[in-house]
């Protein structure tokens, strides 16, 4: 086996890798999108989430992870589409947004 095969086996080796933990990653997304618009009384529109933004951060212990930002849409009423993002380090939740929703005015005061 010379360089340019194993090169290729390594280069093969890191796209399996790179789309399972991606695959993960989405799985962990939807689900916390699914909790936070259910606890919330929303509804998580279209079942799906859709990866904004990939890049490589250093956590606190010095490990490199990739970081991903999330979009997805839910709405408070069933008839408008509201944008919401979450944002994951590997495979650990970040934050949910799921933004602000009016609030009729009698609770204002």
């Amino acid at each position: 086996m010379d360089v340019s095969e194993i090169l290729a086996w390594m280069a093969l080796a890191g796209a399996a890798w790179f789309w399972y933990d991606s695959s993960r990653a989405k799985e962990a997304a939807v689900a916390a999108a699914k909790r936070a618009c259910a606890s919330e009384d929303l509804q998580f529109l279209d079942d799906t989430v859709a990866l904004v933004r990939l890049w490589p951060v250093r956590e606190g212990d010095g490990r490199l992870r990739l970081q991903r930002v999330y979009g997805f849409e839910y709405s408070d009423t069933g008839d408008n589409r509201i944008k919401g993002s979450i944002v994951l380090c590997g495979q650990r939740i970040l934050t949910v947004h799921v933004g602000m929703r009016p609030r009729p005015a009698t609770l204002l005061h």
